[in-house]
């Protein structure tokens, strides 16, 4: 078990709402600080988790040398220059998915990261869930016979946040909600995939809405992934197989894994262990690495969250769904100017 330890969270929207009072929950871990772009919401937030020091700004978090891990709970937007600054003034950085707008992105943080010797991890939660393990050895027990086929569906009705209809600020029902499809389809089937096909419904805004997304795998086995933020889907996980099927309760934050013979039978059946919020898993696994002079997690390594943001870019791809800013940074390679057109005052979390 690792030694007392202190967080500092960036943003202060629902999500770092949540991590806040985990920790407070937590043993051997205490929130220290919290960092905005406003001083004040810093200030009510702080107020209202009963946390001690509210930054001006999140510079100011960047020298405090009593923060052992800050965690980022700001737009998908502004993940990469928030990871960048606390890498550039050595802070270890929990990341909130998805870990950035592109893959690109995401392979220059952690190619600084490893330059200066900054911990980095991405807050898949499900990832590091003690179910995980549970479902995954349920799998492997050949109960179901070698699985053919995988479904996956995730949706909520929450098309009214600008957060997720935005642009500017990475919106999009995959980054939000993908991502834990794509996750559960790596978690269970592997990377060896040999095509990944898919289909889009766009909003006015010229994000994805819902989609569809189909992958064939190089051993023949198949994952079908649906996702909406324009209704309310039963967020199950489903693995079949010769001899029956594991059906897995909300993907999103596994409750239950049952599993059916070929009579519709349940044969067995498991419910998720109490939990706090099940933020704590993730916390846990980061500090614990620190503990141990790593600089990423075992349970979500650099290279899974590399994989994923780079079949999220395929997709958008095939979507024709490019973000305001991503021309930007292309045409600052191509010229080497610099302009800035990413809202400055956006951390809000649904």
């Amino acid at each position: 078990m690792f030694k007392q330890k202190r967080i500092g969270i960036m943003g202060t929207g629902k999500m770092a709402g949540i991590m806040a009072g985990t920790v407070k929950k937590m043993k051997n871990v205490k929130c220290h600080g919290v960092a905005s772009r406003s001083e004040e919401r810093a200030q009510q937030f702080a107020d209202e988790h009963g946390i001690k020091v509210a930054y001006t700004s999140y510079e100011e978090m960047m020298i405090d040398d009593k923060v052992d891990l800050i965690y980022i709970a700001t737009p998908h937007s502004e993940h990469y220059d928030n990871m960048k600054l606390c890498i550039e003034n050595g802070k270890n950085v929990l990341c909130e998915k998805a870990f950035t707008a592109n893959a690109a992105q995401a392979e220059e943080i952690l190619a600084l990261a490893k330059e200066k010797g900054v911990f980095v991890a991405e807050a898949m939660w499900v990832r590091y869930m003690p179910m995980l393990t549970t479902i995954k050895g349920i799998l492997n027990s050949g109960i179901i016979g070698e699985p053919t086929m995988l479904t996956a569906n995730l949706g909520y009705m929450i098309s009214n946040k600008k957060r997720l209809t935005d642009p500017a600020l990475a919106g999009g029902t995959l980054l939000d909600l993908g991502v834990y499809t794509l996750n559960f389809a790596a978690m269970m089937f592997g990377r060896e995939i040999e095509r990944m096909e898919s289909s889009c419904i766009l909003t006015d805004s010229g994000v994805d809405a819902s989609e569809s997304i189909t992958i064939t795998y190089k051993d023949g086995r198949m994952a079908v992934l649906n996702c909406t933020m324009n209704g309310l889907s039963d967020r199950r996980g489903v693995i079949y197989g010769p001899k029956g099927y594991i059906a897995i309760e909300n993907i999103n934050n596994f409750a239950a894994v049952s599993v059916y013979d070929t009579t519709y039978k349940t044969i067995k059946s498991e419910k998720a262990p109490k939990q706090i919020t099940g933020y704590e898993y993730e916390i846990n696994a980061c500090l614990e690495a620190i503990e141990k002079g790593e600089k990423e997690c075992w349970e979500m390594p650099h290279k899974e969250t590399v994989f994923i943001m780079k079949q999220m870019d395929e997709l958008r791809a095939q979507w024709g769904v490019i973000y305001p800013f991503e021309k930007v940074e292309k045409l600052e390679v191509l010229t080497g100017e610099v302009e800035d057109t990413v809202p400055q005052d956006m951390e809000i979390q649904a």
